[in-house]
């Protein structure tokens, strides 16, 4: 089992568009490919923790068929594919609630023991800060590679959805990562 120290997730920043929050890629038949988790628009500045879901797409379908179409051949979909799909079976009210459902299913799969809290309030300052890594536009972390379903075509392509791990290496993700850590 992995283990790691407490993690605190940011809910009082100001939301920011284009960030991790509310999308990932996945590795497509056509290459990278976006997921994207429409938001409720509002005018102003909104806390993270605010962040309301869009209903007006059928977005879970469309990306429930994505990750079917992208790695239903691949050698551990049918393995986790039951325990993931619970998140695409229940409207969340808020974006936050999706993504610790997210968490939580992730962190089950690899064997994770984290424990994890909310931010409180906003501090400029923190220890270990990690709160840029949400930013979509700045793919500084570079992985070591792993067989990708596609990668005949497109080759490697780094900075995926978690999920390409998990159904490329399944059980081994968790080595692969203690290495990464």
């Amino acid at each position: 089992m992995m283990k790691t120290e407490n993690v605190i997730f940011e809910v009082y920043d100001n939301f920011q568009k284009q960030t991790y929050r509310n999308r990932c890629y996945i590795y497509g038949a056509n290459g990278k490919q976006l997921l994207n988790i429409p938001i409720q628009k509002v005018s102003g500045k909104q806390l993270t923790k605010d962040i309301k879901l869009d209903y007006s797409s059928n977005w879970q379908a469309e990306h429930y068929k994505s990750l079917l179409s992208a790695y239903n051949s691949s050698p551990f979909f049918e393995f986790y594919i039951d325990e993931i799909k619970e998140v695409f079976n229940k409207k969340e009210t808020f974006l936050v609630d999706l993504n610790m459902k997210t968490w939580t299913i992730i962190t089950k799969i690899l064997d994770c023991k984290i424990n994890h809290s909310f931010s409180e309030r906003y501090e400029v300052e923190v220890e270990n800060d990690y709160r840029n890594l949400v930013n979509a536009k700045s793919e500084k972390e570079s992985f070591s590679k792993y067989t990708q379903v596609f990668d005949n075509k497109h080759g490697f392509i780094n900075n995926l959805s978690i999920l390409d791990l998990i159904f490329m290496e399944g059980p081994a993700s968790e080595i692969y990562l203690k290495n990464k850590i």
